[in-house]
C-alpha cells in the first residue's frame, strides 16, 4: 500500500478513538459524579495524545519522536512550584516552552510547533469548561440539604 493510504487510514482510526474516548468520558462523567482520580487523569491524557496527534497531523515515525520529548516537557512544567509569585512562575513556564520550541521543530518543524502550543492552551481551556460544565451539572441535580422544621 501507499504511504498515503496507510496515512490516510491510520488517521481514520485516530478520529474513530478520539469521537469514542469523547463520548466514554461524557458519559463516565454523567455516570459518577467522582471517578478514581488515577483513572481520571489517565482518560484525559489519552484524550489529550489523541486530540494533539489529529490537530498536529502527526506520522508514526514523527509521533514516536515526539510524544517521548514532550513527556520531558510536561514533566518540567509539572515541576514548576505555583506557589511562587504569579509572574514569575509565568516567566518559568514560558522559558520552559522556549527551550523545548526547539526540540519540537526539529521532530514536527517551526509551523506545527507553534501549532502545538496554540492545541495544547485550547486542549486545557476546553477541558477546564467541560470539568465545570459537569461540575455544575452535578450540583443541579442533586438535592438541596434538608432542614429541621422547628
Amino acid at each position: 500500500m501507499n504511504q498515503q493510504l496507510i496515512n490516510f487510514i491510520i488517521m481514520k482510526h485516530i478520529l474513530l478513538f478520539f469521537t469514542l474516548f469523547i463520548g466514554c468520558i461524557s458519559f463516565g462523567y454523567a455516570q459518577e459524579s467522582d471517578p478514581d482520580p488515577v483513572k481520571r487523569e489517565q482518560n484525559i491524557r489519552a484524550l489529550y495524545v489523541a486530540y494533539i496527534t489529529q490537530q498536529l497531523n502527526l506520522n508514526e515515525e514523527e509521533a514516536q519522536k515526539f510524544w517521548p520529548l514532550h513527556k520531558q516537557f510536561d514533566s518540567e512544567l509539572k515541576a514548576v512550584d505555583f506557589s511562587m509569585p504569579e509572574l514569575k512562575k509565568e516567566q518559568v513556564v514560558l522559558d520552559i516552552k522556549k527551550k523545548y520550541q526547539d526540540r519540537f521543530s526539529k521532530v514536527v518543524g517551526n509551523n506545527r510547533t507553534d501549532d502545538f502550543f496554540r492545541k495544547d492552551t485550547e486542549f486545557r481551556k476546553r477541558l477546564v469548561e467541560r470539568l465545570r460544565k459537569v461540575r455544575q451539572q452535578n450540583e443541579g441535580t442533586r438535592r438541596p440539604p434538608r432542614r429541621n422544621n422547628q
